[in-house]
């Protein structure tokens, strides 16, 4: 990645916003401009496919009058296409209807500090991510009967917002992450395994190509088991996926209005109810060293540490500026990152402890089925297997599942030391443990690999 990739600095975010201020005409005016580099490596079929590099920078107006508000977005930032955003947001503005909802522009913020900045992720080449892919293909293309697929992207980026009300918010990033899967020659056996992490020095290439490699390799010629109700060991992907969801539903405004699965019965929430294992805490907090998230949301306001679950009680929800009024509630901001606090268990101590069960590396294709208990469905993939008398024995083929967080989250026997992930189907900063679990709900059986 080169150094000189035009990431936008606080001073250049600043001057350009200053400019959008003076042409404007509109009450309010509220900018967002996002500047990113963004470098790929891509190979299959244990062959280096793709290398590649996109810088873009982009710049959103939007202007109000009153509860009347447009957007427009450009990636041209010449001065006659700033002053054409401008004036067409004004127009837009004007013609639009009003938002009953809309919100006057935040004014000036104060910020908890976040560095996720890394100058070794920042100065990055394509030889650099060509040597991390190596890792992997080396050693499928001696193996001779595996077959190596995997993408390296690294990125840095900044986001700046500001408003004519004195708001200024900034934050620059970077982030590495290596997704890996390996199949065996016959198709019968798949393998996955990834990192993530703002720093570049800190991914073990080397271990995630070995990890996919090895899952490859035991997962070759799959048996079919009965479906049913099992003890399930996930690894963290599959967790973050499922635990995830929770962060999702745990808006104050689908509690109050009834449409969450933290409705009370005869009305209001269940704050200061018990609702999963003792042992569970679920946090946002983008100070976390494993996290270092963004520390505003899109609006610009403030995000601060958060305590969705402690101890297995919901403690909070979060609080968008429009409802939070409505209720006279203090406005959170919804955080972009989530974590669930591991503990001790290693998998090994896990399996171990298992007399029958199975192992998960990771689920996908995950569909809602009933929003009020959070009762999802989806498919294993990528390395499943049968664990049986405290070792794995071989592997199974994979299932369709329908279950929840929140059943998962109550039927809970061991909890490992939580991990930052590589990517949900959702995306953003994601740390999980494994978990050990009684009564997963596996439905049917699938075909895929």
């Amino acid at each position: 990645m080169a150094p000189d990739a035009g990431i936008v600095s606080p001073d250049d975010a600043q001057a350009l916003f200053a400019r959008v201020a003076k042409l404007s005409k509109a009450e309010t005016v509220e900018m967002q401009l996002n500047s990113n580099h963004t470098g790929n490596t891509r190979f299959a079929a244990n062959q280096m496919s793709t290398s590649g590099s996109v810088t873009d920078m982009q710049l959103a107006v939007q202007s109000s009058y009153g509860a009347k508000h447009a957007v427009v977005v450009t990636n041209d930032l010449t001065d006659e296409s700033i002053a054409r955003a401008v004036s067409e947001s004004e127009a837009l503005a004007k013609l639009a209807p009003d938002d009953p909802e809309a919100m006057p522009p935040l004014g000036s913020q104060t910020y908890v500090p976040v560095n996720s900045y890394f100058q070794s992720t920042a100065s990055l080449t394509a030889a650099d991510r060509a040597k991390a892919a190596l890792t992997a293909l080396a050693p499928a293309r001696s193996a001779g009967d595996l077959q190596a697929a995997g993408f390296i992207i690294t990125s840095e980026s900044s986001v700046a917002l500001g408003n004519t009300k004195g708001l200024f918010a900034y934050h620059r990033a970077t982030n590495a992450n290596y997704q890996l899967t390996v199949r065996t020659a016959d198709g019968t056996g798949s393998g996955w395994a990834a990192a993530d992490h703002p720093d570049w020095s800190q991914l073990d290439f080397k271990a995630v190509s070995d990890r996919a490699i090895e899952k490859a390799k035991l997962s070759r010629n799959p048996v079919a088991i009965e479906p049913g109700r099992y003890t399930v060991i996930l690894e963290p992907q599959a967790v973050g996926d499922l635990v995830q969801l929770i962060g999702n539903y745990s808006d104050a405004r689908s509690a109050d209005e009834g449409r969450s699965p933290f409705v009370k019965t005869g009305g209001g929430n269940k704050v200061g109810e018990k609702i999963v294992d003792e042992r569970v805490t679920i946090v946002a907090d983008p100070q976390d060293p494993q996290v270092m998230s963004q520390p505003f949301d899109g609006d610009g306001l403030a995000l601060n540490r958060q305590v969705f679950i402690e101890n297995g009680v919901l403690k909070q929800l979060f609080y968008t500026r429009f409802w939070a009024k409505k209720q006279g509630k203090t406005a959170t901001g919804q955080p972009a990152s989530i974590k669930m606090m591991g503990g001790k268990s290693s998998i090994d101590e896990m399996i171990k402890s298992t007399p029958r069960g199975v192992l998960v590396t990771r689920l996908w294709y995950l569909r809602e089925v009933d929003p009020r208990t959070i009762l999802y469905t989806g498919l294993t993939r990528d390395g499943t297997f049968l664990i049986e008398n405290g070792k794995i024995t071989k592997a199974v083929r994979n299932f369709r599942f329908n279950d929840s967080p929140l059943f998962m989250l109550n039927n809970l026997e061991m909890v490992g030391p939580s991990v930052r992930l590589a990517g949900t189907e959702q995306g953003g900063d994601i740390v999980m443990p494994t978990i050990k679990v009684k009564d997963f709900n596996f439905t049917s059986l699938s075909e895929a690999v």
